[in-house]
């Protein structure tokens, strides 16, 4: 598939480059009480080791905003605040030294609170993302359209657009997220054709692991495809690190990244004789200690097994009991159903590439 995407704008949170040419990142929002430093840096760091190139964190008083510059020091990925509602957090926030910040103009109140949080932002050089919710949405606009509707968000994170543009600031980028796929494609594709700023995609609210999995990568998938987005954030209710890896499934599903190996496995059947199920299971977690992109596939059987584990950079085809071990197309071992994944991940982690990563 070649997608091209929609030429935006660049902006720089903290060291990581942000449209433009750049590639798409992917991005988390801790649940730890960011009051407590130590718990949320903790929890960044495993995000950090799953592959996130950025992370938000909620700002919700100002003992949490005074959190953030220890937190800033102890992790190597930008930090976002999240504000809501009371704009001096905004300002604490970036007085704390906060990479960027996400705000919601529709519920800071008075346009001159908000003008205090972008002159602030201006001056800082901190970029400032205008996240739209249909959830939260100004009262004059849901009676306008009659509910959150896609036009209804677009305009009104153009019209927060316009008032940041009035006050000479452009370090913008925009997220329109509504919690069902339609409306929220809908509201993007017609965001993107109004500005070149960079896009944040996701659906929010999107469910628990399975479901929101499941609505996260049909709504991203489409606007990917049509070249739309720039940053992305799966929102799950379960383990920000699992929003990470269903990021980074999704882009490299659509080859928009490379970013550790990819699991090929096969839906079991009558005629596998081994556990694929959890062999498969125990494999992709151990292979999600890697960075070097790479095929590894994990087949069942002799039917489409050997073709699948040939094509691959690695593999298993399982027989009755046993397995072939496969690297680089050829057969390198016979061996023990017990001993297969051991098997394959030396043979892995052989290669020129110095893929060695604790935990494997």
């Amino acid at each position: 598939m070649d997608i091209r995407r929609k030429k935006t704008r660049q902006i720089r949170i903290g060291n990581i480059p942000v449209g433009g040419d750049a590639p798409i990142t992917v991005q988390s929002m801790c649940n730890t009480d960011t009051r407590d430093a130590g718990a949320t840096v903790a929890q960044i760091i495993r995000l950090q080791e799953a592959g996130c190139d950025l992370v938000r964190v909620a700002v919700p008083d100002q003992e949490a905003a005074r959190s953030l510059s220890k937190i800033k020091e102890a992790i190597r990925i930008p930090l976002i605040a999240d504000i809501h509602f009371d704009y001096r957090l905004a300002l604490e926030a970036i007085e704390q030294g906060a990479d960027a910040l996400r705000i919601n103009p529709g519920n800071i109140g008075e346009p001159d609170r908000v003008e205090a949080i972008v002159r602030a932002a201006g001056k800082r050089g901190v970029p400032i993302r205008i996240g739209v919710n249909a959830g939260s949405l100004e009262p004059e606009l849901w009676e306008k359209y009659g509910g959150p509707t896609p036009e209804a968000m677009v305009e009104s994170a153009l019209n927060h657009v316009r008032f940041f543009e009035s006050l000479d600031f452009r370090e913008i980028k925009i997220s329109l997220k509504a919690s069902d796929v339609k409306r929220t494609v809908e509201a993007y594709r017609l965001i993107a054709e109004e500005t070149d700023y960079p896009l944040h995609i996701g659906i929010t609210e999107a469910g628990t692991f399975l479901p929101g999995t499941v609505k996260s990568s049909v709504g991203l998938g489409i606007l990917l495809a049509e070249g739309i987005g720039d940053t992305l954030r799966v929102s799950l209710t379960d383990d920000p690190v699992q929003e990470v890896r269903v990021g980074m499934e999704i882009l490299k599903s659509l080859g928009l990244r490379e970013a550790g190996p990819v699991m090929i496995s096969c839906p079991t059947c009558g005629r596998c004789e081994i556990d694929l199920i959890g062999l498969a299971h125990e494999v992709e977690e151990r292979l999600s200690h890697l960075k070097t992109p790479l095929d590894v596939a994990v087949m069942g059987c002799v039917v489409n097994g050997p073709g699948e584990a040939r094509e691959a950079d690695f593999g298993i085809a399982g027989g009755k009991g046993v397995g072939l071990i496969f690297r680089k197309g050829k057969i390198v071992r016979k061996v023990r159903e017990e001993d297969l994944a051991d098997a394959l991940m030396e043979e892995i982690l052989k290669t020129e590439d110095p893929i060695r990563h604790k935990g494997v």
